[in-house]
């Protein structure tokens, strides 16, 4: 494993972990909204796939940036400490077991701190 893959992994464990309370912070009404924001964007076959249970549908990076807007983008990478550029691949990864993490009943749970 190179040193750019140990940190890649690293990167997307600390995105993880952080991603519900950052989007939280960044748009009103947290990941309920952005859940929201998917699902009437056409991609409910995914958010569903992420509460339920069984395997969690992916989404691509190109398929949140179609969503989220400029503004919350910048921030929710200022928050996470990485470049814009790297916001939604880091997001298309994470997001879907983020949610699922936070969702063990197939009901969202606001999250914790």
């Amino acid at each position: 494993m190179s040193l750019f893959d140990s940190l890649g992994g690293s990167l997307e464990q600390m995105a993880l972990k952080a991603l519900p309370g950052i989007i939280q912070q960044v748009l009103p009404g947290g990941l309920n909204a952005l859940l929201d924001k998917l699902r009437s964007s056409g991609y409910e076959s995914q958010v569903n796939s992420w509460l339920g249970r069984g395997p969690n549908e992916p989404i691509t990076a190109d398929d949140l940036q179609k969503v989220l807007g400029n503004d919350q983008v910048r921030e929710m990478a200022a928050k996470l400490g990485i470049p814009v550029e790297q916001l939604f691949p880091t997001l298309a990864k994470t997001l879907p077991q983020a949610v699922d993490d936070h969702s063990p009943n197939g009901t969202l749970h606001p999250p914790q701190g």
